[in-house]
């Protein structure tokens, strides 16, 4: 059905590279049938193309009239993309008629701009030269033309001092010196093709300071004059100097002192000249030469230096006030010392070292300071100091001075004075003096209470304080009062429980008190000032705290009850009772904490006394899955609260005491249940390792050696008796001459003959069965068998070579073989074997089987209802 629908197809076209989108490419038109009255029903579309590309577009120009069209995606490129396209182009009319034609573009050559490569064509490109860099290539320009054709580089502006090469090499053509030449450069680099297409990027050229120039000095004084005893710090001229490669920026230089100076130094950074050490104009090594030279050097972070020297004169002043060696002294006077006692001769020890006479005459003036009126100077030349009046350092007016401290000026006669000129030096000097009082003990200590009186519950923990006792005397200075008990706070247990601190007289506990033991503790507490003693009595009252908990017997017990036990009856005639030291019986509330599931179990009375009994409260269920447990392992606890009120529960100690109980349910004997009559009792015994006991593996280990050396030297012996005594002829090949088989087994087997004391019948069968009260065993009951008195248990026990005998004893698992599981053979399974004494055949069964293999570890020893655990 295909016609010519494509009228001006095929045929072929050009385009060039780089076609922006919409570019028309061709024109046709599409030719419909007359009878096609709606056109066109499949706009003319390109279907495929060879090779494949998205670069064309059909676009509508008219009704029938069509445009083939560039897309700009992707951009057609004459260098890297096929040079020719055969592109599909199909139609439908309304009709059904289809057609489809080829139309081949071609696309041709254009002329393009160079481009630039690498750095440059994405960004402006930096370059950095060093000044002084002899002339070389800095840069290489990296371009190409996209129709391979060879360019040309050209450098703009020309006054720079740089060339490019045809090659695209970049040139320096001087050296460039930072401080004399500009400091920065901008290239234009054009590219050009032969056509005349260039493009143009710029290049900037830094040039980088290096340091290679010296510092010099600024400053052009020589000489500077200070006076003497001048502060440290104190400034003496301030050095400058500039470095020619710091321009533009501050200098960053360097300062120091090259000449061996004790009394200068310079900042590094600001060159300012200060005073370091004392400068003494009458010292022997400036008295004859005052002139002090420096040698100052300034230095950049490169090493170009530079120096100057300088010359500083010292002025001499008159800084030499009289001095006192030693210029404090202390001295110790007696209290109530009489007046005029000659105390201190102060000329003794003070002289002025001025080298002019006329400079180094001094007096003693200025007696002050605390308590400066007890004491006075002779005269201002001699400088003798006596007391004035007696000193007693209890009396108000002293305000119990014990230290006086003194200070007296010692002053040049000469002038003039220069404390008004240089006020940091001073013409004179002070003496201090330092007078102790020696005082005399003259007052007993004296408590601040007759007696005292603590009051102290007897949880009051170890250590911590429990009073306070203060006792002071009237000697002036206080004495130190030492505290210590010199009588009772002793128990029967413990000599002191007591202890006071020396220093402060807090009152400590040493040991737990005990309101139940003793009540009051009375202590005499002696006060002591190293000559003096005084004594106070204490008394401690322990006050009552609930600090005992319930103690109740038995704590733990294990029975067994029967399945259809009655509500309300009291458990095995179980009943608990209980003491506590200091709660009334009353104070007892008891409640099962853990392991009460379904809440089978009550204690009655919960609460009001001190005993109570064990009670079902509520059937057992086991055939509706509402009780799933068989043993019940009840943790009860028993409080002292029940005489508090809600608000004093929550402010009073509260002790608990606790029992453990293991309660066994035991079926009915119509649960089909693999069980035997008997039962084998597993004792279990655990050793506990005690630190203490630290030397009883050590004799263990060493015995356990001594034992095996033994054995083997035995061995050994043995061995050396067979070789002498049997002849190795006769012996076969591979044949041992002797084989030991040592085997060591030890089982313990106890049986429990079960008496059944009490007869029920069976709901189900309506057959009359016997039961044991106490373990809840249960049997068919014989016609003419009479119920069974309850005797005595017996206990029997077998060693390993008595296991086999007797069909009614149970056998212990092998040691060798722990995972499997024993079974007694049955009256069915086992012929020949007569049933043993109390047992009889039930319908349908051997008997009730109890399989210790299947009970739980902890739950093998808790068969018999002995509180104790005892069978």
């Amino acid at each position: 059905r295909r016609t010519l629908l494509l009228k001006g197809l095929p045929a072929k076209s050009t385009v060039e590279e780089n076609a922006a989108a919409g570019v028309s490419v061709y024109t046709f038109n599409v030719t419909v049938s007359p009878m096609s009255s709606e056109g066109v029903a499949i706009l003319p579309t390109i279907v495929n193309s060879n090779p494949l590309t998205e670069a064309f577009d059909i676009q509508r120009k008219g009704d029938l009239e069509f445009s083939v069209v560039t897309t700009g995606n992707p951009v057609l490129d004459y260098e890297t993309m096929p040079k020719s396209f055969d592109l599909q182009i199909f139609v439908e009319d309304t009709m059904g008629r289809t057609d489809l034609n080829i139309l081949t573009v071609q696309i041709t050559d254009k002329n393009e701009h160079p481009v630039f490569r690498g750095n440059m064509a994405i960004q402006t490109v930096t370059i950095y030269v060093l000044e002084g860099t002899s002339m070389e290539r800095i840069y290489q320009v990296d371009a190409a033309d996209p129709e391979n054709a060879e360019l040309k580089y050209t450098l703009l502006p020309e006054s720079v001092p740089f060339l490019v090469l045809e090659s695209g090499a970049i040139f320096s053509t001087k050296v460039f010196d930072y401080e004399k030449h500009p400091h920065c450069y901008f290239l234009n680099i054009t590219v050009t093709d032969p056509d005349g297409l260039n493009s143009t990027k710029t290049v900037n050229i830094n040039i980088i300071n290096v340091n290679d120039e010296r510092p010099y000095f600024t400053t052009q004084q020589r000489i500077y004059r200070i006076p003497e005893e001048q502060r440290p710090g104190t400034a003496v001229a301030n050095i400058t100097a500039k470095d020619p490669d710091d321009e533009d920026s501050p200098s960053r230089l360097f300062y120091s002192i090259q000449s061996s100076d004790r009394y200068f130094s310079i900042n590094p950074s600001t060159g300012m000249l200060q005073v370091t050490g004392r400068i003494d104009r009458d010292a022997q090594s400036l008295r004859l030469h005052p002139n002090i030279s420096v040698i100052l050097r300034v230095e950049d972070c490169c090493g170009h230096a530079s120096e100057m020297e300088i010359t500083i004169i010292i002025e001499d002043i008159n800084d030499n006030p009289p001095e006192c060696n030693p210029s404090t002294f202390r001295k110790e006077a007696n209290e109530n010392m009489t007046a005029g006692t000659f105390l201190l001769d102060l000329r003794n020890y003070c002289k002025d070292i001025d080298v002019d006479p006329s400079n180094n005459q001094f007096s003693f003036t200025g007696l002050s300071g605390f308590g400066s009126n007890n004491f006075a100077l002779e005269s201002t030349v001699s400088g003798r100091l006596v007391m004035t009046e007696s000193i007693d350092l209890e009396n108000p007016a002293n305000l119990g001075v014990e230290v006086y401290s003194l200070t007296v000026r010692v002053q040049d006669i000469a002038c003039p004075n220069y404390t008004s000129k240089y006020p940091f030096y001073t013409s004179f000097d002070i003496i201090y003096i330092y007078i102790r009082i020696k005082p005399v003990n003259e007052f007993f200590p004296v408590f601040s209470d007759l007696s005292y009186e603590f009051n102290v519950p007897e949880i009051a923990k170890v250590g911590s304080s429990i009073g306070r006792v203060n006792a002071r005397d009237k000697d002036w200075p206080p004495s130190v009062i030492t505290y210590s008990i010199v009588a009772g706070g002793g128990t029967r247990d413990y000599t002191n429980i007591f202890w006071i601190s020396p220093t402060k007289g807090d009152v400590k506990i040493l040991a737990r008190l005990d309101y139940e033991t003793t009540q009051k503790h009375i202590l005499t507490i002696q006060a002591s000032d190293q000559e003096k003693t005084a004594t106070a009595s204490v008394t401690v009252n322990v006050l009552e705290v609930n600090d005992e908990e319930p103690v109740c017997s038995p704590n733990f017990y294990s029975f067994q009850i029967p399945v259809s036990l009655a509500v309300g009856t009291n458990i095995n005639g179980f009943r608990i009772e209980c003491q506590d030291r200091d709660s009334d019986p009353r104070s007892f509330r008891y409640f099962i904490n853990e392991g009460n599931v379904n809440n089978h179990f009550i204690f009655s009375p919960s609460a009001g006394s001190n005993t109570s009994r064990l009670i079902l409260a509520s059937r057992f269920d086991y055939e509706s899955g509402l009780d799933t447990n068989w043993i019940y392992r009840l943790r009860v606890y028993i409080t002292d609260d029940n005489l508090l009120s809600a608000r004093d529960k929550t402010t009073h100690l509260i002790n608990t005491g606790t029992v453990t109980l293991s309660i066994r349910v035991i079926p009915n004997p119509t649960t089909v249940i693999a069980t035997t009559p008997g039962f084998t009792v597993v004792t279990k015994r655990e050793n506990l390792y005690s630190e203490s006991a630290w030397y009883v593996p050590f004799v263990i280990t060493l015995g356990s050696l001594l034992l095996l050396g033994l054995l083997g030297y035995l061995g050994l012996l043995l061995a050396t008796w067979v070789r002498t005594c049997c002849p190795p002829a006769g012996k076969a090949v591979g044949t041992p001459l002797i084989h030991f088989t040592f085997c060591l087994c030890s089982q313990t087997m106890t049986k429990l003959n079960t008496v059944f004391d009490g007869e029920a019948r069976d709901p189900v069968t309506g057959k009359m069965y016997e039961f044991n009260t106490r373990s809840g065993a249960r049997r068919w009951k014989k016609n003419d068998e009479p119920l069974q008195p309850v005797p005595a248990m017996q206990v029997t026990s077998s060693a390993t070579g008595d296991s086999g005998q007797g069909s009614g004893r149970a056998e212990a698992p092998s040691k060798k073989e722990p995972s499997e599981k024993k079974k007694e053979p049955t009256a069915e399974t086992k012929p020949g074997a007569k049933p043993s004494a109390g047992q009889s055949e039930a319908p349908g069964q051997d008997g009730l089987r109890l399989q210790k293999q299947k009970e739980e570890p902890e739950d093998r020893g808790l068969s018999s209802s002995d509180p104790q655990g005892r069978y």
